[in-house]
């Protein structure tokens, strides 16, 4: 307990290390330092203090940036660095148009036999919805394409019998036409998938129950990369607070590899260490049958006080479990539970009704928000979290959990390890 006591004495920060972890996105680290030189300076005009960005100091390790802040008349230097696991997200959806049905089917099927999906919607219907939303999708693509394939056929087998043409090689050049329109169709839904985004969906949903929750052994062997980058930072007397951020599928990452990081011991006298989960989607995961890695993390974390975890979501936000305490839901709080502080972003409040306007409907645009700047900004600010002069404990001892929490056992699949 020394040490936990040493570590939580550093309440003011003057150097931060922050391992930001992103969810199932195939887009370059690069991206996230733009959103956040952006977002900074919005939010620091709003709000009226100084933030500013830099390139990495090192070449070396993750892809990062540095911060200088001045809040409060407190001068406070951050590393941010973007844990990657692009490239396997990527490589997860490498899928054909008929592989990307087959795993619809497959998917679809888990969640539905599992008792999980019903589950789920016991929680909240948006993330649910949003599960629905691409096999609607893809369902609608694929009976568009029929349509187009009957029609062109059809059109073709008319012009012929109008030019009084007959026989079975009519039929099958309809046919084949048609099954070419029908084809080109549906590389066309595919190609423009950054506008629909029913495969980018498709993949991210299979990609967890294609093993009923269990970690495939490439995310295993990225986290554990994750662990020692982390472990290293915690070495480094000269840090007063790292932090790590797990957003959408990236905070159940931040769960396991947090787990693994403290059950290995932490050096004497470390430095705080905070863990901010935003937008999370644990039950997607947790509730899933093979998930004991997940549950025994979660539950073995919840009772950590070798760190502090906050988790934010928003009930706005159509594609997190807003305001689910991940561990109660997944019947894994016990006696001992410390952790995590649930509360609301609320952007029903912390954006202008103009901004809320332009928002509301942009639900991928809105599970960003958390990294964004709101212009009627409430106790979340994600830049003073991340650069700030406080730690995350400190920032938040006061605060209390939101009312309207979600705290009860919701989830079919409880047991840490098989049977």
């Amino acid at each position: 307990m020394g040490r936990v006591a040493n570590s939580l004495q550093r309440t003011e920060v003057h150097r931060r290390r922050v391992f930001y972890i992103p969810g199932y996105d195939p887009i370059p680290p690069r991206r996230y330092r733009e959103l956040y030189r952006k977002e900074a300076a919005a939010q620091a005009e709003i709000s009226g203090y100084e933030i500013a960005l830099s390139a990495k100091a090192s070449k070396s390790g993750p892809y990062g940036w540095q911060v200088q802040s001045a809040i409060d008349k407190a001068k406070t230097a951050t590393d941010v660095e973007v844990l990657v696991w692009s490239d396997i997200v990527r490589d997860s959806m490498e899928s054909s148009i008929l592989a990307t049905y087959l795993q619809m089917v497959r998917t679809a099927w888990i969640y539905i036999s599992t008792g999980t999906l019903r589950r789920l919607m016991r929680l909240r219907k948006g993330p649910v919805i949003a599960a629905l939303y691409p096999i609607g999708m893809l369902l609608v693509q694929a009976l568009l394409a029929a349509l187009v394939t009957w029609g062109v056929g059809r059109a073709v087998i008319a012009l012929a019998e109008h030019f009084l043409l007959f026989g079975a090689f009519v039929g099958m050049a309809g046919l084949g036409l048609g099954l070419l329109a029908g084809m080109v169709l549906m590389r066309w839904f595919k190609k423009m998938d950054g506008k629909f985004f029913a495969y980018y969906l498709m993949h991210d949903y299979a990609y967890s129950a294609s093993s009923r929750g269990a970690y495939s052994s490439a995310l295993e062997g990225r986290m554990a990369e994750f662990t020692t980058l982390i472990r290293d930072a915690l070495a480094d007397d000269t840090m007063d607070e790292v932090l790590v951020v797990g957003h959408s599928s990236g905070a159940h990452i931040a769960v396991s590899v947090l787990s693994d990081l403290i059950r290995g011991g932490l050096a004497d006298n470390h430095p705080p260490l905070s863990f901010l989960s935003l937008g999370q989607v644990v039950p997607m995961v947790s509730f899933l049958p093979k998930a004991y890695r997940l549950r025994a993390d979660l539950k073995f974390l919840s009772q950590s006080d070798e760190l502090a975890w906050v988790d934010v979501t928003a009930p706005s936000d159509g594609c997190a479990f807003a305001l689910c305490d991940p561990v109660s839901v997944s019947g894994l709080a016990s006696a001992a539970k410390r952790w995590p502080l649930v509360f609301s972003a609320a952007f029903t409040q912390t954006l202008s009704p103009q901004r809320w306007a332009e928002l509301r409907w942009r639900f991928f645009r809105l599970h960003f928000q958390y990294l964004c700047a709101f212009d009627r900004p409430g106790d979340y600010d994600y830049f003073q979290i991340t650069a700030g002069p406080l730690t995350l404990r400190e920032r938040y001892r006061e605060r209390q959990p939101s009312r309207s929490r979600i705290d009860e056992t919701v989830s079919k699949y409880t047991a840490v390890a098989p049977l």
